[in-house]
């Protein structure tokens, strides 16, 4: 989102002053108040990993996203699909069943044979045989295991590109777009809507270095505005890369513990107090300020001429260099 910044002059102000400070020409500051609009903290775009056609859309624009899919696509052929690997998993567990009995039997006719033959009742050849029978069933078993297996990773496979048919959205966020309507036949990884999380608002603004290092110097979680109501914000991120076109560097703000309307375009103020050309002086210390502007020194009595840059009520800007002896921490006497 675009955010815009005014500057408004609002007065003048040195550093530690008050109405009953001594005349001390300060360096002048400028009160500017940055601008700019709400949007969400962030936005998503949901997109299918499988094709198929669209059964159900479960939220409009507008709506907070629930528990329910966003999205559920047509499960006929891979259900068919799954259907067809259970039966084959059910053919290889009753093969598993008839093999370890068979293995069960062979391995007692080994046994028993291979007693006659330690007695030699029975010849060396007929209880190789029955340990080669016996052998081969087992080996059988490894293979059905196998087989067993991969289908089980098969169905695995099926059972979580089943579960990509019902497509979700964050819980909480917002859908600000849709695209997708019941029936349509939807390709992978096309956009199918955006949802945006409004808990949490964001400010972006262009910012200059001297209103940057402003924002900085204030406490982590600041003052602002918001359509005229005081909130509470902090800096998110800093983007450190420099726009020469602008020459300003954009920035992200974040509402703390805000709890007004949540959406995107609210009207966000922060002034700021930024340093001014000029030097700082009391309205007070002014003499014939409209007509021959000077100030008296308060180590000599000396008057001495100065340009008036700007004016509040209560103090004005000076501009610098009129005079060598007008410098900061120039003491002044009243009129």
């Amino acid at each position: 989102m675009r955010s815009f910044v005014i500057l408004l002059l609002m007065g003048f102000a040195a550093a530690g002053f008050a109405a009953g400070d001594d005349l001390v020409l300060k360096p002048a500051l400028k009160e500017i108040v940055l601008t700019g609009y709400t949007r969400s903290d962030t936005t998503v775009t949901v997109s299918p990993e499988v094709s198929g056609k669209v059964l159900r859309v479960n939220y409009d624009v507008g709506e907070t996203v629930g528990e329910a899919p966003f999205f559920e696509i047509d499960p006929t052929f891979i259900d068919f699909q799954i259907e067809s690997v259970r039966q084959s998993i059910e053919k290889i567990e009753a093969a598993r069943k008839k093999n370890r009995s068979r293995t069960t039997y062979l391995k007692k006719e080994f046994e028993r044979f291979d007693r006659l033959h330690k007695g030699e009742r029975a010849t060396e050849v007929r209880r190789d045989a029955a340990l080669e029978e016996y052998t081969q069933a087992k080996l059988e078993a490894g293979t059905l295991a196998a087989e067993k297996q991969g289908l089980m990773i098969t169905l695995e496979e099926l059972l979580e590109r089943k579960r990509r048919h019902r497509i979700h959205a964050p819980e909480g966020w917002v859908v600000v777009a849709r695209k997708a309507q019941p029936g349509e036949i939807i390709a992978p990884n096309v956009p199918l809507a955006r949802v945006a999380d409004f808990r949490n608002l964001a400010i972006p603004l262009s910012v200059s270095g001297e209103e940057l290092a402003a924002i900085q110097a204030m406490d982590p979680v600041f003052g602002a505005r918001m359509d005229g109501t005081p909130v509470k914000a902090r800096i998110a991120w800093i983007n450190p890369e420099f726009n020469e076109e602008t020459r300003k560097l954009s920035i992200e703000l974040t509402l703390v513990d805000y709890g007004g309307e949540h959406r995107g375009g609210l009207r966000f103020s922060l002034p700021l107090q930024v340093a001014a050309e000029g030097l700082w002086v009391p309205r007070r210390a002014v003499i014939s300020r409209y007509d021959n502007p000077r100030v008296r020194l308060k180590s000599t009595g000396e008057t001495v001429n100065v340009m008036v840059l700007g004016e509040s009520d209560d103090h004005l800007i000076i501009a610098p260099g009129t005079d060598d002896r007008l410098t900061v921490g120039t003491e002044l006497a009243l009129p």
